[in-house]
């Protein structure tokens, strides 16, 4: 049996099949949405259920609570229809989806960035093209089936090479191979571009919040802006522990030293003692500068806690429109997998 699915606002509509999950069915027929890990661990996809039965799907209750759940809140990278539906999700919209595909990479550089961020430089072939969104991922393809995901770091403009930001995770299966195995000239498998998280047309400031690696996606998102010459504003605020953890802290300064319309902060939650700079969570040095985000955009990546809170509080306390909040979250496989 096919469901009907129709979308408010915006009256579209497309199918979906039982045994397919609200978000591959729209991106199957051509709509555009928000979204990022799709197991259910980011909430950049959160939608909501007007009418109709759903199942919600295996999600992370950190990104979709008892009382969203209660309230016909549903993600849908997770969520299968049971019935017709009517859904209210305002990011659902008719678009260019790139499709992914499976390509092999030379990897060409790797740059130790901090001591545990390695920034790979990866060849694409010469005859394959790989068009992407700046803030797209791309999911490596492991020998025995494992995938690792990671955001793309540079901007579309730079053809011919794919950037990524690896930091080594205690135990973790992949990132102790990259920084004790992985050579210039290996090859590998990717595939890709997934997510949803990109810049949106649009004239309103924009926050760019980022924690750890999560600066990989920003880098890229500016990186494009700043190619295409546009002016919107942009504030990015980079949240790490230690200032060796701000692992490429002179490109957010050059930008803004050298464009009006860009501003950075830093902020440190475990300051070093000679540090002078904002301390605290991320999220709460943006909305101490603009506790009235009404009238903005917010492109958050990074931990989950940060993405949770930062949607929270920004929504809550700052007035954003909970359409206004894009969020890629970084998770981690368990140790040794």
């Amino acid at each position: 049996m096919t469901y009907q699915i129709t979308v408010h606002p915006g009256d579209l509509a497309f199918q979906s099949e039982p045994d397919e999950t609200l978000l591959d069915a729209a991106l199957r027929q051509g709509l555009s949405m928000p979204y990022g890990c799709k197991s259910g661990a980011c909430g950049a996809c959160r939608g909501q259920i007007a009418s109709g039965e759903i199942d919600p799907g295996p999600y992370q209750s950190f990104a979709l609570s008892k009382a969203d759940l209660a309230a016909g809140k549903a993600l849908f990278c997770c969520a299968r229809a049971k019935s017709d539906l009517v859904v209210e999700h305002p990011g659902i919209v008719p678009g260019n989806v790139i499709q992914p595909k499976v390509i092999s990479v030379r990897v060409e550089e790797m740059i130790r960035r901090a001591p545990d961020v390695m920034e790979l430089l990866l060849r694409l072939p010469a005859s394959e093209r790989f068009p992407f969104e700046a803030g797209q991922f791309v999911d490596f393809l492991l020998a025995d089936g494992r995938r690792r995901s990671y955001s793309i770091a540079n901007a579309p403009k730079r053809e011919g090479v794919l950037e990524l930001h690896v930091r080594l995770v205690p135990g973790g299966y992949f990132t102790s191979h990259v920084f004790t195995a992985m050579k210039v000239k290996d090859i590998l498998r990717l595939e890709g571009p997934f997510g949803g998280f990109f810049l949106r047309e649009s004239e309103k400031p924009a926050i760019l919040l980022a924690s750890g690696t999560g600066f990989a996606p920003v880098k890229g998102m500016v990186e494009h802006a700043l190619a295409r010459q546009s002016t919107r504003p942009l504030h990015i605020y980079w949240g790490c522990r230690k200032s060796v953890d701000l692992y490429r802290a002179d490109l957010p300064r050059h930008w803004a030293d050298t464009r009006a319309h860009v501003r950075y902060t830093p902020v440190l939650s475990e300051p070093d003692a000679d540090w002078t700079g904002r301390t605290g969570p991320v999220h709460l040095a943006a909305l101490a500068d603009y506790p009235d985000l009404s009238g903005h955009q917010v492109y958050a990546c990074g931990n989950p806690a940060m993405i949770d809170a930062a949607r929270r509080d920004f929504v809550q306390l700052g007035n954003l429109p909970d359409a206004e909040f894009l969020a890629d979250a970084f998770t981690f496989a368990a140790t040794g997998k």
